[in-house]
């Protein structure tokens, strides 16, 4: 990304080619928006792919291991799913640590141990909450501990319900059944995470 331009709502990318583009985010569909920023990885380093690699069949958030480091930075990759592949960093440049993530880029995954960072005074109660505690509690399969800037407002950070029944709800009172048929349903819910899981 080159600039942004928040008046009129415009990002001035560079492609890969070098040409650049300027568009309207809300008008595009399906588009990455990265920054490249240097890592320097060696063996036995955990790793993420921060973007699914469909030739190589990984997915989103995958984790691994670098087992060796080749000639031009050719890296032999340990995937926990216990896959061995190679790949060369600048044809897949998705590539991060993979010490920690997000509660939410975490799903799906375990690990032996978690240790879960709640800022409290940092994190709103639209990512605090309690499906982001679960989340980030539910990744480890023997541990998980909390790291808090306040542990006495952590039960009240991590209180938060955000179960949200739909607009359209019978009123029932003692007298009243509810005949099989009639189902109170809840709203979709949508997950958000803000802590950070580290698996070991």
């Amino acid at each position: 990304m080159r600039s942004i331009d928040p008046a009129s709502n415009r990002l001035s990318v560079r492609l890969q080619d070098g040409t650049e583009r300027i568009y309207d985010p809300r008008r595009q569909r399906g588009v990455s928006v990265f920054r490249e920023d240097l890592r320097r990885f060696s063996v036995g380093d955990r790793i993420q792919f921060t973007a699914p690699a469909n030739d190589l069949k990984i997915a989103n958030r995958e984790l691994g291991v670098i087992a060796g480091v080749g000639d031009a930075g050719r890296l032999s990759l340990q995937m926990d799913s216990g896959r061995s592949l190679q790949i060369e960093p600048n044809k897949h440049p998705h590539l991060d640590y993979g010490y920690a993530m997000t509660s939410h880029s975490s799903q799906g995954q375990t690990s032996n141990r978690v240790l879960i960072h709640v800022d409290t005074e940092l994190g709103s109660k639209d990512l605090l909450n309690s499906r982001m505690a679960y989340v980030s509690v539910s990744r480890g399969a023997f541990d998980a501990q909390f790291f808090t800037n306040d542990r006495e407002r952590l039960p009240t950070a991590l209180g938060h319900d955000i179960s949200k029944q739909s607009a359209k709800v019978p009123q029932v009172n003692a007298h009243q059944t509810i005949a099989p048929q009639q189902e109170i349903s809840k709203a979709p819910q949508q997950e958000h995470g803000m802590g950070l899981g580290i698996g070991f």
